[in-house]
């Protein structure tokens, strides 16, 4: 096998021409098609810790597939899978209908049920084929060859599958009603009565490191009362609630809560602490960037979301230099693997090839503090975003002229360590590819936001010293960056200096990410605005990631022309920043309800990018075939969006609450229900312009404005 990056290498398509069925749980998901079935040969399975378990789960009644009529889905975690059995010949009706209940959560457990709705009683066959592969995921993903498979034995009625490559790992299948077993088979006949029905239970367990896995759910045990429904609960329970008058929008936000809640993984060594994995299918693990940008978005909803990732990132923080891994003193975890592959790729589990987890580490820490974490929690973290400044300092800046460069310390790194991680993600406006290092014009500004984050909180605990260092920092970076990066003539920041210190002058949403940083001078950001406002950037459907009118623009492209709902929040978020400049709020407002209207078309779920053609050329939007759904900052997006255009701003260790509201006509109202800020619950509510709050105390300044 040759070792490559982690999420490098484009992945094989994980819809087909019936669609994919995604449910995830934590480190648990499966892929199945529209009529339950995984089958081999496809990115199909059931994978749990970066491993796929089952790699086939076909299920045949009398000898054929089921015909499919409907999957209903109402959490990330369960389905239903509606089928009947397929019609004699001659007659167009069958009066025998199957249900799929599948459930997820540190294994599967699936109920079928066959219904007769006939007046006569009826026989039946079912037969379940069952493999596994038990290979690493980026193995699935990327179509490489098969592991070593499983070896197949039968205990009573119960399979068992076990790793050739690694004996301690496998997995077992267990079924009620008595079924006949073989080795990958499961049988049953039946008859089933008028009028009525039959059902068994099967449940798939995991085995590791010689011992079972105990599932999220027990047997015969309602889905309302498994695992995973408790666990769905106890995160709506500690949640701001948030509606809107907007159905669409009220139905996003109900899926981008319940897809959070899903996505996020409690590390067990550390009472429960949660943090949230990037998306599913690919990447339900760690990931500096993606974990840490979600937690951001998702303030809104839990602080405690975001103070667990930024506790499980410190103790994972860099402590040596080991070109490998490029983990580097104080630099921040890119993504954490758990794969039986990890260990050849990459030199191991934990990879650091990222260039902003750093800083978006420091400024998150900033954000909890603001929105109400503990102090002690907050200073228990200092030492580990004085580090990731460090790091920043001594190895991100690599030829000691300010900015923040990268460059991959073997060929088996990442070429590109920014978000638009792709190898032809960065480019300039001839889409001539950039040579390393690079220094990207959005980690400059998550440098100049993390270093006056830092101030703040020297600011708060007393310390004078470190405040000006940090200040000073900050305002150097930014009067260089306007000197290095700004290019009068087009009217945009360069997406980043190459490795000869020269502009790269392709127009992008990096640009974007700037006003979101604050590093941007208003003189530059108006003239930014009407440029990002043109439709070689507006797809209609939210901000293009590269100008259609740019050398390297294809709207089917990874980075280069779609549209990333996490990036448009941001670019809106950035825009309403700079509120004060002429057309930011209407650009702002535009942006969102293209990318509110392509959710609609997406069932009420973001995914993690689609097609940035035109939408007078397509509607609805053109999905991208290998998308993440859900994915975290994808799923967060919407709450990113509200929080903007409500202008919502706490300072809870300053007692100040700031609501500045921008909301689209559409919208209506916009209520946030117990929204935690500290010890503090508060009830906002906006339309339009206007905003009320109740719930806070005496001595706090609440500042409404327009």
């Amino acid at each position: 096998m040759t070792p490559e990056a982690f999420n490098a290498g484009e992945p094989v398509p994980v819809t087909s021409a019936g669609g994919t069925v995604t449910l995830v749980e934590g480190s648990t998901f499966c892929l199945s098609g529209t009529n339950g079935d995984i089958q081999p040969g496809t990115s199909h399975g059931l994978f749990f810790r970066d491993a796929r378990l089952i790699s086939r789960w076909e299920l045949r009644l009398d000898g054929q597939s089921p015909h499919p009529l409907s999957v209903i889905s109402p959490e990330a975690f369960a389905a239903q899978f509606v089928l009947r059995r397929n019609p004699k010949p001659g007659q167009a009706d069958s009066t025998l209908l199957l249900v799929r209940e599948r459930l997820v959560g540190d294994g599967l457990r699936e109920t079928i049920t066959l219904r007769n709705l006939g007046r006569e009683n009826t026989v039946a066959t079912l037969t379940l084929h069952v493999d596994a592969d038990f290979s690493d995921l980026f193995a699935v993903k990327e179509g490489r060859p098969a592991h070593g498979g499983a070896d197949a034995t039968v205990a009573g009625s119960e399979l068992l599958l076990r790793d050739r490559t690694d004996g301690s790992r496998g997995l077992s299948v267990s079924a009620t009603a008595d079924p006949l077993a073989a080795p990958g088979v499961l049988n049953w006949r039946v008859v089933v009565p008028a009028r009525g029905e039959w059902s068994t239970e099967i449940v798939v367990q995991p085995t590791v490191g010689n011992r079972r896995v105990r599932p999220q759910f027990d047997r015969g045990e309602e889905v309302e009362a498994s695992g995973p429904a408790r666990k769905i609960r106890a995160w709506r329970d500690v949640s701001t609630m948030i509606a809107a008058d907007d159905p669409v929008l009220t139905q996003v936000l109900q899926r981008t809560e319940s897809d959070l809640g899903a996505l996020q993984i409690h590390d067990s060594s550390q009472d429960g602490r949660p943090f949230v994995a990037a998306g599913a299918p690919w990447f339900m693990t760690l990931f500096g960037r993606d974990s840490l940008l979600t937690a951001w978005m998702a303030l809104p909803l839990d602080v405690g979301l975001a103070l667990g990732t930024l506790e499980t990132l410190a103790e994972l923080q860099g402590k040596r230099v080991d070109p490998l891994t490029e983990e580097e003193p104080g630099r921040i975890l890119h993504e954490l693997r758990l794969g039986p592959d990890s260990d050849q790729v990459l030199g191991g589990s934990h990879y650091y090839g990222t260039v902003d987890a750093s800083p978006l580490f420091v400024m998150l820490l900033a954000e909890c503090w603001r929105w109400g974490a503990g102090e002690t929690a907050v200073r228990a973290l200092l030492p580990a975003a004085d580090a990731a400044l460090e790091w920043l300092e001594r190895y991100g800046d690599r030829d000691g002229d300010g900015f923040v460069e990268y460059r991959r310390a073997t060929d088996r790194g990442l070429l590109n360590q920014g978000w638009k991680d792709s190898f032809d993600g960065i480019n300039d406006a001839a889409g001539r590819l950039a040579t390393t290092p690079i220094a990207l014009c959005e980690v400059q500004g998550y440098a100049y936001a993390a270093w006056l984050a830092r101030a703040e909180l020297a600011d708060a605990f007393n310390d004078p010293a470190t405040s000006a260092r940090c200040r000073e920092r900050a305002e150097r970076l930014r009067e260089r960056f306007a000197e290095a990066f700004w290019l009068p003539e087009q009217g945009w920041y360069a997406v980043a200096l190459d490795g000869r210190k020269q502009p790269l002058d392709a127009l992008t949403s990096n640009t974007a990410h700037c006003l979101w940083s604050g590093i941007a001078t208003d003189e530059h950001a108006a003239v930014l605005i009407e440029r990002l406002s043109r439709p070689e950037m507006d797809s209609g459907y939210g901000l293009r990631t590269l100008s259609s009118a740019m050398g390297a623009y294809n709207p089917m492209s990874y980075h280069n022309g779609s549209v990333w709902p996490h990036d448009t929040a941001i670019a809106v978020a950035g825009l309403l920043r700079y509120a004060h400049l002429p057309g930011a709020v209407d650009l702002a407002q535009r942006l969102a309800t293209g990318l509110l209207d392509a959710a609609a078309s997406f069932g009420g779920r973001l995914p993690e990018l689609f097609c940035g053609f035109s939408r007078s050329e397509f509607s609805p939007p053109i999905p991208y075939p290998t998308s993440c759904s859900p994915q975290a900052w994808a799923s967060a997006a919407p709450l990113l969006l509200v929080r903007s255009f409500l202008g919502l701003e706490p300072h809870v260790p300053q007692q100040r609450l700031v609501v500045r509201p921008h909301l689209p006509g559409q919208w209506g109202r916009v209520r946030l229900s117990d929204l935690r800020l500290g010890e503090l619950t508060v009830h906002v509510e906006a339309d339009h312009e206007v905003a009320k709050v109740r719930g806070l105390p005496e001595g706090w300044d609440l500042r409404l404005a327009g």
